[in-house]
């Protein structure tokens, strides 16, 4: 048995597909003595086993990833993955947004709004990523597992990343319709400030200088933005769990990664 085989052999515990909400890590470790046997046997593991043990690994850390998100203040209290008010919105600024009657709480409560929003639809994202996980052939998990701290990150960037957003996106959509904040939903708050905002930017001339009306896509926006995020907390638990003997939490991590140590 190759040393990769070997590598991804340890790496596999169930096939069960991801669902949100369910802790796996009692199933992993529960499946030690089994996979201890798998090893024992030269040649007993083939190429459709081998990857299935990667896949395994590769849904939990989209679930743990998930988990993270999903929660109130996931987005809004993490500076890293924080949604702000999109570009052409940002010139709704401490000198103009005075022009705006209310205008500091609706940016305030559109921003909160949008962060709200991701907590909730990022929650959805699992099983897509599952889908996309399944797909994967026995060349993409042997790159996945030889490759640099990000790999398995920049797998689903770009085999995955438009038919996620496709997928996702009339889920955000949803979350943007959802009244989340004061019984209000994000898109209701947007629509306010930014129909505010570009009556004064289309005013008379002279009365506000190089002012240009916001035009931004917000369920196009906060989809990028949610999935930015989630992409990047996918790299942060592969770095620690690939780099951290510390951070693996259970005997199969540990006979995974201590491997590539």
């Amino acid at each position: 048995m190759n040393k990769l085989t070997l590598l991804l052999t340890v790496g596999m515990a169930t096939s069960s597909p991801l669902s949100y909400g369910i802790n796996i890590t009692t199933k992993v470790a529960n499946q030690g003595t089994q996979i201890s046997q798998v090893i024992g046997k030269e040649g007993g593991i083939s190429d459709e086993e081998t990857v299935a043990g990667l896949k395994n690994a590769l849904n939990t850390g989209v679930e743990n990833a998930v988990k993270k998100l999903g929660v109130e203040n996931g987005y809004f209290n993490e500076a890293s993955v924080k949604i702000f008010l999109p570009n052409d919105a940002k010139r709704i600024n401490e000198k103009n947004i005075k022009l705006i009657p209310g205008g500091k709480e609706l940016v305030e409560k559109t921003i909160l709004s949008m962060n709200r929003s991701a907590e909730d639809a990022v929650k959805l994202a699992a099983p897509i990523f599952a889908n996309a996980i399944a797909k994967m052939s026995f060349e993409d998990a042997k790159k996945i597992l030889m490759g640099n701290d990000k790999a398995a990150t920049e797998y689903f960037r770009k085999a995955t990343y438009s038919e996620l957003k496709a997928a996702f996106m009339p889920k955000v959509k949803e979350s943007l319709d959802k009244p989340l904040v004061a019984n209000t939903s994000t898109a209701q708050t947007w629509s306010l400030l930014t129909t505010k905002f570009n009556a004064v930017a289309k005013g008379p001339v002279g009365t506000v200088s190089g002012m240009q009306p916001v035009t931004t896509d917000l369920v196009n926006y906060t989809t990028d933005k949610t999935l930015e995020g989630l992409f990047l907390k996918l790299a942060e638990q592969e770095k620690v769990t690939r780099r951290n003997p510390a951070a693996r939490v259970n005997d199969i991590q540990k006979k995974v990664f201590g491997q590539l140590d």
